[in-house]
């Protein structure tokens, strides 16, 4: 993946985000899986708030950008500015768009430009890469 060349504002070796991430943390984040469908109590979180990257901590998407896209993985419209980074995943035979932490690098999930207005975007990221804190 084209994450782990770049370099970021947080850093941890393999064996500190080993220690630091759940097993299935570490399975997403940093060796880019997926989580299984409707697996996240994250899904159906509906509170005030904001989603933080379950690795550093830093701000990723403000809870009003959330909505039930009926794929099982949290969905947003958009993230907050400059939280979150692109690049292009050619795994399993497609080319989609990653989404990973502007901070710390880790693999988020993918957007894909299928959401609702204003933004027609829908970010689709794995819950277990996520922390919720309530507004």
């Amino acid at each position: 993946m084209a994450t782990a060349t770049r370099s970021f504002p947080f850093a941890l070796t393999d064996s500190e985000w080993r220690q630091r991430l759940t097993p299935e943390q570490y399975a997403v984040m940093r060796a880019h899986g997926t989580e299984r469908p409707g697996s996240c109590g994250l899904l159906r979180e509906k509170r005030p708030g904001t989603f933080h990257c379950a690795g550093c901590g830093q701000a990723l998407f403000a809870g009003g950008t959330k909505f039930d896209s009926g794929t099982g993985w949290p969905s947003f419209d958009q993230p907050l500015p400059g939280a979150v980074g692109t690049s292009i995943d050619t795994s399993h035979g497609m080319v989609r768009e990653e989404v990973h932490c502007a901070n710390c690098g880790s693999h988020l999930g993918h957007v894909f430009p299928d959401g609702p207005p204003p933004t027609g975007l829908r970010y689709c990221i794995n819950g277990v890469a996520l922390r919720f804190a309530p507004a």
